[in-house]
């Protein structure tokens, strides 16, 4: 049965294929355009996946090559410290650690505490435990506020000032810069122990930016000269401390220190912002008289 709707005229019929054709040709370029985008973004996450394995691979290339026992510092004991002297670092016997071997936590009213932390007898200095990293800003500030001040009462023989230099902070720089510095501050406690306090003063002096790669092995050589320590260039750019490094690391896990700076004075532990550091110090030692 034939139409009764009029046919188009030709050329409205002819405007109206074009119309479509372009419809169709905008929705291909669309199209095309869609595609070519989920292409490159897909090059770009495939990229990215790439970089992220590489980064992780040679992070843990660097932790994993280094070996779980290893040469202790002269100078270092075997909780992992390294205690003050007026003329440098006390004496330890030669030892190899092992960080699957830390010493137990010991236990003072009825908490427990650090290997090697103790509460001193009246009538003896008041030991001063201290656990940093140095990659830790406020480890710093705690440095600069007190560092001077803690010297002072090692060598009036008020207390005993032993560091212990975690590396917890690893994880927040591409190039495992606390284990790092941690072997470099090992390296001057091996060979120069009296250039020890300078060399840990000028390191925080010159704290490179939490998150970044830190300071390289051979800045690390370079403030130790200046510090007086001597060429510990070898050292630093090697290894040798980094299984020491890695085992006051594994005590401070195992004792399960918060964070740094933290410290035990007369084997109560202080916690930065709770009470006043050096009211608590200053009383410890007024106690133990």
């Amino acid at each position: 049965m034939a139409s009764n709707t009029p046919r188009p005229p030709k050329a409205e019929r002819n405007a109206t294929a074009r119309e479509q054709a372009r419809q169709l040709h905008a929705r291909q370029q669309t199209a095309a355009k869609r595609n070519s985008l989920f292409l490159k973004l897909g090059v770009v996450v495939a990229v990215v996946a790439i970089i992220a394995i590489v980064v992780t691979l040679v992070l843990q290339n660097n932790k994993t090559s280094i070996p779980d026992a290893g040469q202790a510092p002269s100078h270092g004991n075997k909780f992992g410290g390294y205690t003050l002297t007026p003329d440098g670092l006390t004496d330890t016997p030669t030892m190899s650690v092992d960080k699957d071997a830390v010493p137990d936590a010991g236990t003072i009213d009825g908490k427990k505490v650090p290997g090697g932390v103790t509460e001193g007898k009246k009538g003896e200095p008041v030991q001063v435990v201290i656990y940093a990293d140095m990659s830790c800003p406020v480890c710093k500030d705690f440095e600069t506020q007190y560092g001077a001040e803690l010297e002072k009462m090692a060598d009036d023989g008020d207390i005993t000032l032993e560091y212990r230099i975690a590396t917890f902070l690893d994880r927040m720089s591409s190039t495992n810069y606390s284990s790092r510095a941690a072997n470099a501050v090992a390296c001057v406690a091996d060979s120069k122990p009296e250039a020890f306090s300078d060399y840990l003063t000028a390191l925080f002096e010159q704290q490179p930016e939490e998150g970044g790669a830190g300071l390289p092995n051979a800045k690390l050589a370079k403030i130790a000269e200046e510090s007086g320590a001597g060429d510990i260039s070898s050292c630093a750019d090697g290894t040798e401390f980094r299984p020491w490094a890695d085992y006051v690391n594994a005590g401070f896990q195992k004792y399960e220190i918060g964070g740094t700076p933290s410290a035990y004075i007369n084997g109560h532990e202080w916690k930065i912002g709770e009470e006043d550091f050096k009211q608590v110090l200053d009383k410890a030692v007024a106690d133990n008289k």
